[in-house]
C-alpha cells in the first residue's frame, strides 16, 4: 500500500511539473511576442512580422519537453535563435531562449555533458552579440561566458539538490523499511514471551490439576471427604487457568494505543509477588508445603519485573510438583537496597544432585534465565546436596 502510495504520489508529482513547463512555454511565447509587436524595430532592423513570430514559437515552445527531452530542445531554440538573428529581427527580443535551455541541461546533466552543451550556446550567443554592432569582440566573448557561467552555476546547484533530496528520499524509504523490520522483530519477540507466559501458567495448574484428580481417583471410596477437596481443588485451579489464559490471549487483541480491537474491557492487573500466597495455597492443596520468609524492608518492583519473579516462582514450584513429589519448600525473598534475592530450595528430588530438567525438555531454566536477563537480573539453578534443587535469581529494584 505504501508503495502504491509513493508511486501515485510521484506520478502525480510529474505530471504537475509537465504541466508547468508547458505553462512555462506558452508564457515565454506570448509575452514574447506581445512585447515585440508593442516595440517599434529600431533603424536598420526588420519589423517583428509573421515569420519573426513563427521563429519566436520555435524558440520557445519546445520548453514544454525541456524535461524530457534536454538535448532537443537546446538544438531547436538555438537553431530557432540563429535563424531569427540571421533574418536581421530585433536581437533582444528572443535572446533567452537559448540560455533557458542551456540552464535545463545544467539541471538534468553531469559537467561533461554540461561542458559540451555549452558550446553551440556560446557561438550562437556570441554570433548574435556581434551581429547588433555594439559591443567589440572581446567584450561579447565576456558577455557570453558571464551569462552562461551564471546559468550555468544556478543549474549545478539545483541539480545537486535534486539529487540529494533523492538521496534523502531514498534514506527514508529504507529507515522506513528498517522501523518495519523492528516492528515485526518487536511483534516477534512479544510473541515468544506470550508463549513462555502459556507455557507457565499450563504447565503450574495442569500439574496442579494432575495431582489432584489422581489423589482423589485413589480416595474415592476410602475417603470421600479427601476426593471431594480435591475435586474442589481441582475446580478453583482450572478456574484459574482460563483466567490467566484468557488475560494472556487478550494481550494480543490489545492495540498500540490500548484499545481492545474486539471491543471488551482490557485486561486487569498481572500477578506479582503479591500473590505469592494463592500459588502457595494450591500448592499445599497438592501435598507440597510452602514456606515463604523475607528479609529486609519490602521494595516495589517494576511490574514487568514482579510478574518475572512470579512467573520464575511459579515455574519452580511447578517443577517441584512435577519432579520432586511431596516436599518441603521454602521462599525466601531477600530485599536490599536496590536488588531483590529471590531463593526457591526444596528438600526433595533424586540424590546425588540431577538436574531436575533432566527428565522433562528443559525449556524451564531456559525460559527463566531468559526472563531474568531481561530486566538485568542475575540467574543460577542447580542441585542441592544430598537431595534437592535450588533456583536463585535476582532483580533490581528501582530507587
Amino acid at each position: 500500500m505504501r508503495t502504491g502510495g509513493s508511486r501515485v504520489l510521484r506520478r502525480g508529482g510529474d505530471f504537475l511539473r509537465r504541466v508547468g513547463d508547458v505553462m512555462i512555454a506558452l508564457a515565454l511565447t506570448a509575452l514574447t511576442v506581445v512585447f515585440a509587436l508593442e516595440q517599434q524595430a529600431p533603424e536598420g532592423w526588420r519589423p517583428f512580422d509573421g515569420p519573426a513570430v513563427a521563429l519566436t514559437a520555435v524558440i520557445y515552445l519546445p520548453m514544454a519537453f525541456r524535461r524530457q527531452l534536454p538535448w532537443a530542445v537546446l538544438a531547436v531554440s538555438c537553431s530557432g535563435y540563429l535563424t531569427y538573428s540571421a533574418a536581421g529581427y530585433p536581437l533582444s527580443v528572443n535572446v533567452w531562449g537559448p540560455v533557458l535551455a542551456f540552464f535545463t541541461v545544467a539541471t538534468l546533466q553531469p559537467t561533461r555533458v554540461v561542458a559540451a552543451a555549452a558550446v553551440p550556446t556560446a557561438v550562437v550567443w556570441t554570433y548574435g552579440s556581434l551581429l547588433t554592432g555594439v559591443l567589440s569582440a572581446p567584450v561579447s566573448v565576456g558577455q557570453t561566458v558571464l551569462v552562461l557561467g551564471i546559468a550555468w552555476g544556478f543549474g549545478a546547484s539545483v541539480r545537486q539538490l535534486g539529487l540529494r533530496n533523492a538521496k534523502l528520499a531514498d534514506l527514508t524509504r529504507r529507515l522506513q523499511i528498517e522501523q518495519e523490520a523492528r516492528a515485526r522483530h518487536a511483534v516477534t519477540e512479544e510473541r515468544l514471551r506470550i508463549a513462555r507466559e502459556l507455557h507457565d501458567v499450563v504447565a503450574h495448574h495442569l500439574s496442579v490439576l494432575s495431582v489432584q484428580s489422581g489423589l482423589a481417583r485413589y480416595v474415592f471410596d476410602s475417603d470421600p471427604g479427601t476426593a471431594r477437596g480435591a475435586l474442589e481443588t481441582i475446580n478453583t485451579t482450572a478456574r484459574q487457568t482460563l483466567e490467566d489464559m484468557r488475560g494472556l490471549l487478550q494481550v494480543l487483541r490489545i492495540t498500540p494505543d490500548g484499545t481492545d480491537v474486539a471491543g471488551g474491557s482490557p485486561f486487569g492487573p498481572t500477578p506479582g509477588l503479591g500473590d505469592v500466597p494463592g500459588l502457595v495455597e494450591r500448592m499445599a492443596a497438592a501435598g507440597v508445603v510452602v514456606e515463604v520468609t523475607a528479609d529486609g524492608r519490602w521494595r516495589p518492583l517494576a511490574p514487568g519485573a514482579d510478574l518475572c519473579a512470579y512467573r520464575i516462582v511459579q515455574e519452580a514450584l511447578t517443577n517441584v510438583l512435577k519432579h520432586a513429589g511431596p516436599a518441603r519448600v521454602t521462599v525466601s525473598l531477600a530485599y536490599a537496597a536496590e536488588l531483590l534475592t529471590v531463593r526457591v530450595t526444596d528438600d526433595g528430588g533424586r540424590p546425588g544432585g540431577v538436574f531436575r530438567d533432566e527428565t522433562g525438555s528443559g525449556q524451564g531454566l531456559i525460559g527463566m534465565r531468559e526472563r531474568v536477563r531481561m530486566y538485568g537480573g542475575l540467574f543460577r539453578a542447580g542441585p542441592r546436596q544430598p537431595a534437592g534443587f535450588e533456583v536463585m535469581f535476582t532483580l533490581p529494584i528501582p530507587p
